[in-house]
């Protein structure tokens, strides 16, 4: 780890998507240099596009199953598609960007002794025999469906941080990141908030998958990435041993069906969209819900914005930009 600088330099892979330009505005207003990775399949550059001229700010396009070489003190890799319309579009894609990218990650921090941070998921627990999910419990995952290149993706990125840690003594910070939300989400990424308020905007049906009593717990993303920051500044062992490595349940533990967040969603646009029921997706979890114990003790940390203030914000900034007219 480079020791001449006191200001931290720090590489946010897949830094142009919905979390990653939002926790590079974070880093950048705290003071640190942010190096940008991003191969723009989900993100995009207008994303950052307002910080491209920031004297501490670089974007470097690059994709993370090729290796990268760069000197920095810290790794974010939230590097990965992550909703079902992007990471099925291309599995094998996906699942060799969670897996190469994070063997060439962990290789960077460990050539570097830089501390590490993995953007986990939710859906490392598949469709949950325990609710609400503790970072005990092992999962209910499907290995072979048309979900796994994400879940098993992801799984695997788990396991390779966690040997790095007891390999090679990596300071890593793995975190298991529920249903979040908010402006810069992508209009067709085909998540429910982005597709209720999309099709509520534009006066369409409003698509609910089987009954719409699966439910979901929505966060909003500025708590989120405040919670990334806490996690990764948590202080290295005694000795300069690594940290506290997690794994740790970062969402919003109040839990809502979809119907109700469709009907949020209507009531929040003033639409006059109805509802209509689709049939189910294969391997669609029917809950889902952090324990968010271990976030409370170790960071001092839970949500503070309700679903509709965060609803509010994010509904904003589809309208400013869906295209005129609309």
């Amino acid at each position: 780890m480079r020791q001449y600088n006191p200001r931290k330099r720090i590489l946010v892979t897949g830094g142009a998507g919905f979390l990653g330009s939002h926790l590079i505005e974070r880093l950048l207003d705290r003071g640190d240099e942010v190096v940008c990775a991003d191969n723009l399949f989900t993100g995009t550059k207008s994303n950052v596009e307002h910080l491209l001229t920031h004297p501490r700010f670089e974007f470097m396009r690059h994709d993370v199953t090729f290796p990268l070489y760069v000197e920095v003190d810290q790794i974010y890799n939230l590097a990965c598609p992550a909703s079902p319309i992007h990471y099925q579009h291309d599995p094998v894609q996906t699942t060799k960007t969670s897996v190469h990218g994070a063997i060439n990650m962990l290789g960077l921090a460990k050539r570097l002794r830089a501390r590490i941070f993995q953007a986990s998921t939710s859906e490392v627990y598949g469709d949950p025999a325990v609710h609400p999910q503790p970072e005990s419990y092992w999962g209910s995952v499907n290995p072979i469906g048309p979900r796994s290149c994400y879940d098993e993706g992801k799984r695997c990125a788990e396991t390779l941080f966690f040997d790095y840690h007891r390999q090679h003594g990596l300071d890593i910070r793995v975190a298991r990141i529920f249903n979040t939300y908010g402006p810069r989400m992508h209009p067709n990424d085909g998540r429910v908030v982005s597709n209720f308020i999309m099709q509520a905007l534009n006066g369409e049906d409003i698509t609910l998958y089987g009954d719409g009593q699966q439910t979901r717990s929505f966060c909003f993303v500025d708590d989120l990435i405040e919670a990334f920051i806490r996690f990764m500044d948590l202080p290295a062992g005694e000795n300069g041993q690594p940290g506290f490595p997690g794994p740790i349940n970062l969402g919003n533990p109040r839990e809502f069906t979809i119907r109700q967040l469709a009907e949020q969603v209507i009531d929040l646009t003033g639409s006059k969209s109805k509802l209509v029921l689709r049939p189910l997706p294969a391997d669609d979890p029917k809950q889902r819900q952090p324990d968010i114990s271990l976030a409370r003790s170790m960071l001092n940390w839970e949500p503070a914005i309700a679903l509709e203030a965060g609803l509010k914000k994010t509904i904003a900034y589809f309208e400013s930009v869906l295209p005129s007219g609309s």
